[in-house]
């Protein structure tokens, strides 16, 4: 007895593989006897499905310990498959070979594949793309490549992406070898981006562009497209050197542009709906596939539209008359005012030069008036034609806003789409007749009317105005012209200069008193100067004037004038 158990505790050791005979099985262990003086205790986890084991099953088994603290042999499966199968790994590794396994667990960085031993498959071998749900890979059965072996940690890295890699690069060039342009394939929709999707060829990624999804406007992809969609798509284009292909969607359809031209023409009417507004006009869509430009421009013959959105809504249905169509470019001009007589078209009939009109100041610039003639429609009054006489810097200074007023039509620029209007016409120019009303020595009275620093406009009869120079204000020198007149002061002149030329009338306060001889002697200086000079200018000619016209005397320089 004491021989046969020495014989049998030196076959039964630690770390031997021996075979044994499953005698129960528990919930969570399995009992095998290998023949020793004690059963052995197997984990029930380290069985693939503890459901499909039964009694009398033969198992390989390493024994870890001959005898535990409850007198039990403790046995492990999965160690003595790891033994029995790391000769066979370590030959796989080394040709490059394939190894099925089974995913065990998850662990952190990756899971943990029984290949018959446990080895480590990193999150980034997992797949081409890393999964975001490790969890979902446990339990399931797959083919690996194993990658790295460290036999001294008898560590086993695995791989399933290359073996995916690899088989896509073979399906690859398989597709790029007999695909041709035209060709329809059947594709999964594997990303979307803001210029068009990527698609799966089972194996081939290829491009569909946006612009090649639809003939008709696509705002983005994700309209038309969702992840996981499977599509037929037409082969556009093939790169074979940079392995890109070219898809699109709309080529399976006729180009509704094709024969465009024989759908519609020039002044046709038609109706659309409202696709996109952009600040420059709105896009109309005619038919599938098929829009149309109304520029902002086209919108009104007479109002001002800043933007298309101020008067157009999104997918409005509205009614356009056609433009121009141009096929090569797949661009149709459309118009909305085209529906409505145009009225600059009938604006010289209805108010041809000469006509006299009512209308309200609409609007005040700095160049002119405009008066609102009907809707949309307005004439202008520039300021120069506000006055025959009166110099006019602003038209604020005689007319206001919303007042009413009379005005001639002057010109019409229908293309132009402008009416010149003009205030003053309504009246004779009276500088036509300026001899009949003024001579040089008449003795006037009038209004002050502007104050300037070289000296005062003074209202007269017939609408004009004369221009009293500061040095023909007094006898005295005057620094200040406000400091002797005020505006609405009534004063007396005589008139001693008449420009026809510039409209001018010079007048002198001092020389209201004057005898025939200073007269005649002040006339003569002032006739001295060049032709159509300007009244305005003329302080220093009067200047001298005064000078020459009194003799000189003992008082010197110093003498008040």
């Amino acid at each position: 007895m004491e021989e046969a158990l020495r014989q049998s505790q030196f076959k039964f050791a630690a770390g031997e593989i021996v075979k044994g005979i499953v005698i129960e099985v528990r919930p969570k262990e399995v009992l095998v006897d290998i023949g020793y003086k004690s059963e052995g205790v197997i984990p029930a986890g380290e069985f693939e499905d503890i459901k499909v084991v039964r009694i009398g099953d033969e198992v390989d088994v390493l024994i870890e310990r001959l005898e535990d603290r409850d007198g039990m042999v403790v046995l492990s499966k999965e160690k003595a498959e790891f033994k029995q199968n790391w000769d066979r790994i370590q030959t796989i590794c080394n040709e490059g070979g394939k190894v099925s396994g089974k995913v065990k667990s998850m662990v952190k960085g990756g899971l943990i594949v029984n290949i018959g031993v446990e080895a480590f498959l990193p999150a980034s071998q997992v797949d081409i793309a890393p999964p975001r749900n490790l969890q979902s890979f446990v339990g399931n059965t797959y083919e690996f490549k194993v990658v790295k072996i460290n036999e001294e940690r008898q560590n086993i890295v695995l791989s399933r992406r290359e073996l995916i890699e690899h088989e896509r690069a073979e399906r690859r060039a398989k597709l790029l070898a007999e695909m041709t342009p035209g060709d329809i394939r059947k594709g999964t929709v594997k990303n979307i981006t803001d210029f068009g999707a990527f698609i799966d060829l089972n194996g081939l990624d290829g491009l569909l562009h946006i612009t090649d999804m639809s003939w008709g406007r696509v705002g983005h992809p994700s309209e038309m497209l969702k992840v996981g969609q499977e599509v037929d798509v037409v082969v556009l284009d093939i790169n074979k050197e940079k392995e890109r292909v070219s898809l699109g969607l709309k080529q399976k359809q006729q180009n509704p542009w094709e024969n465009i031209d024989k759908k519609y023409s020039v002044n046709q009417r038609l109706k659309g709906r409202v696709v996109n507004l952009v600040p420059y006009g709105a896009f109309v869509e005619i038919e599938p596939g098929v829009e149309g430009l109304v520029h902002v421009t086209e919108l009104s013959w007479t109002k001002r539209i800043a933007k298309a959105s101020d008067v157009l809504k999104q997918d409005q249905e509205i009614e356009a008359v056609v433009l121009a169509i141009n096929v090569a470019e797949q661009k149709i001009s459309l118009g909305i005012r085209q529906l409505e007589v145009n009225p600059w078209e009938k604006a010289q009939e209805k108010y041809p030069p000469g006509t006299r009109i009512k209308g309200k100041i609409r609007n005040l610039t700095s160049y002119g008036a405009f008066i609102e003639l009907e809707e949309g429609m307005d004439g202008m009054i520039h300021v120069s034609d506000i006055s025959w006489t009166r110099k006019i810097n602003h038209p604020s200074e005689v007319l206001k806003k919303g007042e009413e007023v009379e005005a001639v039509v002057l010109e019409i620029d229908k293309t132009s789409q402008r009416i010149a209007m003009g205030i003053k016409q309504l009246s004779v120019d009276p500088w036509e007749n300026i001899d009949q009303f003024y001579k040089v020595g008449d003795l006037v009275t009038g209004q002050v009317t502007k104050l300037a620093s070289f000296g005062a406009f003074v209202g007269l009869q017939h609408d004009i105005d004369g221009l009293v120079h500061i040095s023909q204000v007094s006898e005295e020198r005057i620094e200040k012209i406000k400091n002797v007149l005020k505006v609405g002061q009534e004063v007396t002149a005589r008139v001693i200069k008449i420009d026809k030329t510039e409209r001018r009338i010079g007048l002198s306060i001092k020389a209201a008193n004057y005898s025939q001889e200073q007269l005649k002697a002040e006339q003569a200086l002032l006739d001295s100067l060049k032709p159509g000079e300007d009244l305005v200018a003329l302080q220093h000619a009067f200047d001298a004037a005064e000078v020459a016209v009194r003799p000189e005397d003992d008082d010197g320089p110093d003498r008040k004038r």
